[in-house]
């Protein structure tokens, strides 16, 4: 009786979940980032206290999820991402990839589509953060590899969208172009889901037939050289680390998942 009911009610508290995120990010914006900008008069301060808020909303969210069955998870490597100024790089199997790196770093910064921006229940917490939205055009590599030199843990997807469940994944330039224009060394996270979930082309409520177990891996770091950006060498440089990346995640998401 109680196999016959956890599907459904796996389906049942996904919408929850996704109802509580939304709610989440509409508190935020209307009750407390209005506070902190009343009580905060420093502009760095506030962002800072933002995406500590947003860290911890994001580890709740992660823990919340996982006590309503929707999912398992297991860290490794996580002390890693203790240090500042990291190009953290991962795969993106899933919808919440980016809540779990965020839930891992106090001091994230990320990519965001610019289309987050204008979401009523994200539009507060992108702008708190000062995230960096995809919109700004050439100068976005210059704004992550300043935000990088500064301190901060930037966050990217380099595929730019989720990977489909054929597993065809294809990368961007824009993160290599980032490390080697830097140069800023590579953390390299591996995100593996078993079974697939929030995929892309995947509606929420489609949940798979037991809870989704992730295994978040921050790899050794992936040393990028300032000699590969010199003498007109930078374009080819990204192209080869593109591919290099490529693999590397290819890898490491085929990576069976244990139950």
């Amino acid at each position: 009786m109680l196999e016959k009911l956890d599907r459904p009610w796996r389906i049942f508290a996904t919408g929850l979940s996704f109802a509580t995120f939304g709610l989440g990010g509409l508190a935020l914006r209307l009750l407390f980032f209005p506070l902190l900008t009343l009580f905060v008069r420093d502009p760095k301060r506030q962002q800072r206290l933002a995406r500590l808020a947003v860290h911890h909303t994001f580890r709740f969210f992660i823990g919340y999820m996982r006590a309503l069955g929707v999912l398992r998870y297991e860290l490794q490597g996580v002390e890693k991402l203790a240090r500042s100024g990291l190009l953290i790089l991962a795969n993106h199997p899933s919808l919440i990839d980016v809540v779990f790196l965020i839930s891992l770093v106090p001091n994230a910064d990320c990519v965001v589509k610019a289309s987050l921006a204008n979401n009523p229940f994200t539009r507060g917490p992108i702008r708190a953060t000062r995230y960096l939205c995809n919109d700004s055009g050439p100068g976005l590599i210059q704004d992550c590899i300043a935000s990088v030199k500064a301190g901060n843990n930037l966050i990217i997807f380099p595929e730019g969208s989720r990977t489909p469940l054929d597993g065809n994944m294809q990368l961007q330039r824009g993160a290599a172009n980032i490390a080697v224009r830097g140069p800023c060394d590579i953390t390299p996270v591996i995100i593996r889901c078993e079974p697939r979930g929030l995929t892309k082309g995947m509606p929420w409520w489609k949940v798979p037939e037991r809870p989704m177990h992730y295994v978040i891996r921050v790899e050794d770091d992936i040393h990028v050289s300032a000699q590969d950006a010199e003498a007109g060498e930078a374009a080819k440089a990204a192209r080869q680390l593109t591919t290099r990346l490529h693999d590397h995640f290819l890898r490491g998401s085929q990576e069976h998942v244990g139950a």
